[in-house]
């Protein structure tokens, strides 16, 4: 939102809600939960809106997208209030986890290619010494609990000693293990995991998962853009509300 707000126009819950298809509950929920600032009230007890809350509504809506309904809540909170550090600071947070997603949906790359076509492709069983679950969680980093919970929910199947009755996992179990610990890491759930596993043991190769790499791409770059619109926003209502700019900003200097 760019052009200049006028002073003097007062809207009503509607003004604000019709164009972005909301309530005018929902208008009176963001108010309530200091998203917007606090309206003036007519002697009748009837809320009234400026286009700067007109304003705070698009930014909010606008970071959503990019960071959530829960951080873009913070972010408004905290500039309604006037500590606009804090919400800086929420932003910061937000770019900083974009950032660890995209160096996690490079390192599942990068374990797919350590991996190889001869490691993703099932073998005959033996080729690699077997893994119990101990060894096998301190390899991934987590506990062993943590692979029994991913049996449990069918994305990993080892088999079992026929002495001892141990949890022995081959190399393909390794490969499902090491696969599932980096999609974890990527935010995707087990009940998403366990079919793509099932996929990739029966075709053989690693399509499905490929297909996923893809769709993981695809919304880290559409996260990316949304906090360029969001950020957008948020800029042209801190300008709107008068917010000084930082004093370094200011002045030019770090």
């Amino acid at each position: 939102m760019t052009e200049k707000l006028q002073s003097g126009v007062r809207l009503r819950p509607v003004d604000l809600a019709r164009p972005h298809g909301l309530s005018t509950q929902a208008v009176r929920n963001y108010e309530e939960a200091g998203v917007l600032p606090a309206a003036e009230r007519t002697e009748s007890g009837y809320r009234s809106y400026t286009p700067l809350h007109a304003c705070a509504l698009g930014a909010f809506l606008a970071l959503v997208p990019g960071h959530g309904h829960r951080t873009a809540s913070g972010i408004m909170r905290a500039v309604n209030r006037g500590s606009v550090d804090e919400a800086f600071h929420l932003v910061d947070e937000s770019h900083a986890q974009l950032l660890d997603d995209r160096r996690t949906l490079r390192a599942v790359e990068s374990a797919l290619r350590d991996l190889g076509p001869d490691a993703t492709a099932p073998g005959p069983a033996g080729r690699a010494a077997p893994a119990f679950i101990g060894p096998l969680a301190d390899r991934l980093g987590i506990r062993p609990a943590t692979l029994r919970k991913w049996e449990r929910a069918g994305v990993l199947r080892p088999g079992r000693d026929p002495l001892t009755g141990y949890r022995v996992y081959d190399e393909a179990d390794v490969r499902d293990a090491l696969l599932a610990h980096q999609l974890r890491r990527g935010g995707y759930l087990l009940e998403q995991i366990a079919p793509l596993i099932d996929q990739v043991r029966a075709a053989g190769g690693l399509e499905p998962l490929e297909a996923a790499l893809r769709d993981w791409h695809g919304r880290i770059a559409a996260r990316g853009r949304a906090m360029l619109s969001g950020a957008a926003e948020l800029d042209a209502y801190l300008r709107q509300s008068g917010t000084p700019p930082r004093r370094s900003e200011a002045s030019g200097t770090s």
